[in-house]
């Protein structure tokens, strides 16, 4: 039986700092962001996205605004080296954007490396090697000369690599891996170390990156080591100070806060958050925070949407509900005072007024979302007797999020019967709001194809009429929704999905239920059929019959 007990472990040793200034400080203006969800974020996944998936997600990265994205670590393999190739040779890299891949300070590694970077207009070069207390005595068994020495080779080994591809502007950056680990000083000796061999100037820096690769203190204490850093570091001026927080204690966010406000520049993490043990720390968070402060945070996050579809979809992690500006759940009010108070406020606000509403610390709106995810019934009996019943009767295994969804409506179908809802009555009025997949528009014969994606060629019918569409994805969903979108002019995302056998009616039915936004608003649809893949694309049609009626826009095609 384990034995709990704090004795075991001993308290941080703060750096000794006097007269700091980060306390008093204020962010103003967004840091350099560098997103590593393709390189430390796909390390950590159970299942490594494929390269489909990391095509998706580096496209998704582009279109947000990052100018420096970590794409794999070529020389640890083979997958990430000819992904790294790939976008070299077949992607249109933006002219201001910069690829960033990972290696440790080890000749043969870093000759890979630049194996894998042949032909690229921009490269960050990042090296590093574990400089922390813990890994020189107990894992290199090195003292503190020999963890220098590793460094300073590395180094010289990027510069010499780097001199005979003139062709690539290079941008070195090195990270003493475990640097909260480390003690302050010594990562002060082992960078000045470093600066030394490639002499960098105010006009070409190099980034130095200060990684909390184990959280293991507050972010107060955090940002003391930050601030000391800098000041005690060489030739600041030509350094840009990157941090790369995780997440171990909860305060990764909160930690890169500081850090910024105690002298970094440029700011490393994921996504949503994903990472090694409890994960990075999550950028759209941090750039959100900003943001709801009046500071441009440089990303592109209105289709929160999209980004939370992407990533789903690559990482096979789902997002927490009340993941911090992203979850589905995080505008919306269960309780009475709450609803109310955000109802008048919202009566109050007009576009010339700062925004100031209850318990809404950004506009909806501001995301992709509407205010229709705002204010929900909270009648939790409800909802599971709703669920329940469905199930039991019909095999309907809804899944939570649509139940939100639903349970509103059976409520005010109930308030306006002013009787008992039969399970009869349920099942007619979740068919009729969901399962509307031949009105306007009916699906017929389909075509899928897998090559190095996946394409369909589909027929949808309205009135008498059969239009042909295509579309190409990663999976079929994607595929399909992407030929809708292109026929019908909009931009579609799905933002849940779920499928189940039907156990009861028939032993060979399966349903699909989706979410998609579609224009900036969420729409459900649902389908039954034999063939599960069948089920998917008629729940997406469902759902853009539904935006079709609700747009008065039955001619788009």
């Amino acid at each position: 039986m384990s034995v709990f007990t704090h004795t075991k472990y001993t308290p941080f040793q703060p750096v000794h700092i006097t007269n700091r200034t980060w306390p008093d400080k204020e962010i103003t203006q967004a840091p350099i962001w560098s997103s590593v969800d393709l390189r430390d974020g796909n390390q950590a996944l159970v299942e490594p996205m494929t390269v489909e998936q990391k095509k998706v997600m580096f496209k998704m990265l582009l279109d947000v605004g990052f100018k420096e994205i970590e794409v794999g670590f070529p020389a640890a393999s083979q997958l990430d080296f000819d992904f790294v190739r790939w976008i070299i040779e077949e992607t249109d890299i933006p002219d201001d954007v910069y690829i960033q891949v990972l290696t440790q300070a080890r000749p043969e590694l870093i000759a890979r490396t630049y194996e894998s970077l042949k032909g690229a207009k921009k490269a960050i070069v990042h090296v590093y090697n574990s400089t922390s207390k813990t890994q020189r005595e107990q894992v290199f068994r090195l003292d503190k000369k020999g963890i220098m020495d590793i460094a300073v080779n590395g180094a010289k080994c990027v510069q010499e690599h780097a001199l005979k591809h003139p062709e690539t502007e290079w941008v070195f950056q090195y990270s003493p891996e475990s640097f909260t680990g480390t003690e302050t000083d010594y990562a002060v000796e082992v960078v000045n170390a470093v600066a030394e061999v490639w002499q960098p100037t105010p006009e070409n820096k190099i980034i130095i990156n200060l990684p909390a690769t184990v959280e293991v203190t507050t972010p107060n204490r955090f940002a003391d080591q930050i601030e000391w850093f800098c000041r005690e570091v060489k030739n600041r001026e030509s350094l840009i100070i990157s941090l790369h927080t995780h997440n171990d204690r909860g305060c990764g966010v909160a930690a890169a806060e500081l850090g910024l406000m105690a002298g970094a520049d440029r700011i490393e993490g994921t996504m949503l958050g994903n990472g090694e043990r409890t994960g990075n720390m999550c950028i759209v968070t941090m750039a959100m925070n900003m943001y709801s402060q009046g500071v441009d945070p440089q990303l592109q996050l209105g289709n929160m949407d999209r980004i939370v579809s992407v990533v789903q979809s690559c990482t096979q992690l789902p997002v927490h509900p009340r993941h911090p500006y992203a979850g589905e759940l995080v505008f919306t009010a269960f309780s009475g005072s709450h609803q109310d108070a955000i109802k008048k406020c919202l009566d109050n606000q007009t576009e010339d007024k700062p925004w100031d509403v209850a318990y809404l610390p950004i506009d909806p709106r501001d995301v992709g979302r509407s205010y229709q995810e705002v204010i929900r019934v909270n009648s939790q009996s409800g909802k599971g007797g709703i669920a329940y019943s469905l199930e039991q009767e019909y095999g309907l295994s809804l899944p939570r999020w649509l139940q939100v969804e639903f349970s509103p409506i059976i409520q005010k179908f109930a308030e306006e019967d002013g009787g008992v809802v039969t399970t009869e009555s349920m099942k007619s009025l979740f068919e009729s709001t969901y399962i509307t997949g031949s009105a306007p528009y009916a699906l017929g014969r389909y075509e899928l194809q897998k090559d190095d994606g996946d394409s369909i060629r589909a027929d949808i019918s309205s009135s008498g009429s059969t239009i042909s569409i295509t579309g190409e994805g990663n999976g079929t969903i994607s595929a399909f929704a992407n030929a809708l979108a292109k026929q019908f002019d909009i931009t579609m995302d799905v933002t849940q999905y779920s499928e189940h056998a039907l156990t009861i009616g028939s032993d060979s039915n399966a349903i699909a239920y989706i979410q998609m936004n579609i224009n900036g608003d969420r729409y459900n649809g649902v389908a039954i059929d034999a063939d599960i893949v069948s089920a998917s694309i008629q729940a997406i049609l469902a759902t853009v019959n539904q935006f079709v009626v609700n747009s008065n826009k039955s001619n788009v095609a």
